[in-house]
């Protein structure tokens, strides 16, 4: 949205509300109370307090989520390709499907893609596989041009003479059908970028084009297993812990969070101020030291940070401000506490603060306890989300609104929280309290999405596994708002 549309609404919404200089008065009693709890202290940060001054809407009131689309198997996330796509949305499904909600917020019965013959076997019951990223080009509008992660059977061969490749990670380039806006042209794949991945968990998967640079990130969990030790991870410089997938920037591209421009090269190019470019570290590197940074996302404003969440192993979850050339410390470190990759529940006491280079290993903004933390916790498995920028909820503008997949495997039901984002120091977050759920999110949180106003969708499902369907999209959303978008017609 430009400039112009972000002053109008914000023209439009001062119009609706009255005595609105006073809710920085009451902001802080009232957002706590319109939170479940508040997890982890800290005092609100002054650039979100600037942020709240600008009055991307008063108070923060009770929220709650609608329902968009349901009869999903496995939906993972929700995309919008920009400019006249403004008010279509993409779904991307686990199962290899793609499927499109038009303008009226109605889902397409054909989908957009289907590759669905063209993935792995996925686990009905549990799986990290599949298709799990769609990036649209910046300029799809001209080129037709979008981009696809997904797992397929693995290529011959093996990490060692007497063990096989698991699955072959690919991220492929389609187009969109000459004749069809609403379909895209299956025939068009061509390969970018593949990995032979010797394991068939921590597979990451989201896809994005930054937004500044136009060049195409790619988050790399890896390579699976426990403790970042199993066939097909190498050995790296940390000889205290076996392995090193994630601390190794040279043998292969796993643990990693990848920029490539697509738009040159063959396949690509790499972006000349890549942090590795001319010296030691494979091109293609971005930043370093991620166990499996499933979800993350570019904030839309602002300094466009992007914010990942990595999934833990047994003591926590973590979500990351991940910045260029940055190490994020696994398998040295989980969370922000040293890791023993023999005894995964009982942390060393004392581990390296940089790395091989010299380079820092970069603490966390966030830490959740993992469910099998003996200090207690009910996280398994973070979710990455976005940050709030849209015009339709008072008082959530600018924080980040992120979740965990479950609370733990007997209790399948994720949870939604808020937090205040801080240039320096952990973040202080909240769990929201939705009226419909008032305890949990209702199922398992399985990712997110944003549209171009800035508006957060959640996806969720009933089942571990990509199968059935029980996945649906909801649209995070005021308890008193009736989300009628009348007022937003004006596309770009």
């Amino acid at each position: 949205m430009n400039s112009e549309k972000v002053i109008a609404h914000a023209r439009r919404y001062f119009a609706k509300i009255s005595a609105s200089f006073l809710f920085l008065a009451f902001f802080a009693t009232v957002f706590l109370l319109s939170c479940k709890k508040e997890i982890s202290p800290s005092d609100s940060t002054a650039n979100d307090q600037s942020a709240s001054s600008q009055n991307r809407g008063g108070h923060l009131k009770q929220l709650d989520l609608k329902l968009i689309a349901d009869s999903l198997t496995a939906p993972l996330g929700v995309v919008y390709a920009g400019g006249e796509d403004d008010k279509r949305l993409f779904i991307i499904d686990q199962i290899g499907k793609i499927w499109i909600l038009d303008r009226h917020g109605n889902r397409l019965t054909t989908p957009f893609l289907d590759i669905s013959s063209r993935l792995i076997g996925l686990n009905p019951n549990s799986d990290e596989r599949g298709m799990l990223g769609v990036a649209f080009h910046p300029r799809y509008r001209s080129n037709g041009k979008f981009y696809v992660y997904y797992s397929s059977p693995a290529r011959p061969g093996g990490p060692t003479a007497t063990t096989l490749w698991n699955n072959f990670t690919r991220v492929s380039e389609f187009k969109v059908s000459a004749t069809n806006p609403n379909l895209a042209d299956i025939n068009s794949e061509r390969l970018v970028l593949g990995l032979d991945d010797p394991q068939g968990n921590h597979n990451a998967g989201t896809i994005q084009f930054g937004p500044t640079d136009g060049y195409l990130y790619i988050a790399i969990g890896d390579g699976g297993g426990a403790n970042d030790t199993n066939v097909g991870h190498v050995p790296d410089w940390y000889l205290v812990n076996a392995g090193g997938n994630g601390q190794d920037i040279e043998a292969n591209l796993f643990g990693n969070i990848l920029r490539i421009d697509v738009d040159r090269g063959n396949p690509y190019a790499i972006p000349a101020d890549n942090p590795f470019v001319g010296q030691t570290g494979l091109d293609e590197v971005f930043a370093y030291g991620l166990r499996n940074p499933y979800r993350f996302s570019f904030d839309m404003e602002g300094s466009h940070a992007l914010i990942a969440g990595d999934v833990g192993q047994r003591l926590y979850e973590e979500i990351d401000v991940i910045k260029k050339g940055r190490n994020y410390g696994w398998n040295v470190k989980e969370g922000a506490i040293c890791f023993d990759a023999l005894n995964s529940l009982v942390p060393f006491t004392t581990c390296p603060d940089v790395d091989n280079f010299g380079t820092p290993l970069t603490d966390p903004v966030i830490t959740i306890n993992t469910t099998s933390n003996p200090a207690g916790g009910r996280g398994l498995a973070v979710v990455g989300g976005n940050v709030y920028r849209g015009n339709k909820i008072n008082g959530l503008w600018g924080k980040y609104i992120f979740g965990t997949y479950a609370q733990s495997v007997a209790v399948p039901r994720g949870e939604l929280f808020m937090a205040t984002m801080s240039p320096s120091g952990p973040w202080q977050y909240q769990e929201i309290a939705l009226k419909s759920f008032p305890d949990d999110a209702g199922s398992l949180i399985k990712g997110f999405g944003q549209d171009k106003r800035g508006e957060i969708y959640l996806t969720t499902s009933t089942r571990f596994g990509p199968s059935g369907n029980a996945g649906k999209v909801y649209k995070l959303i005021e308890v008193d708002d009736d989300d009628d978008d009348d007022d937003d017609d004006d596309d770009d």
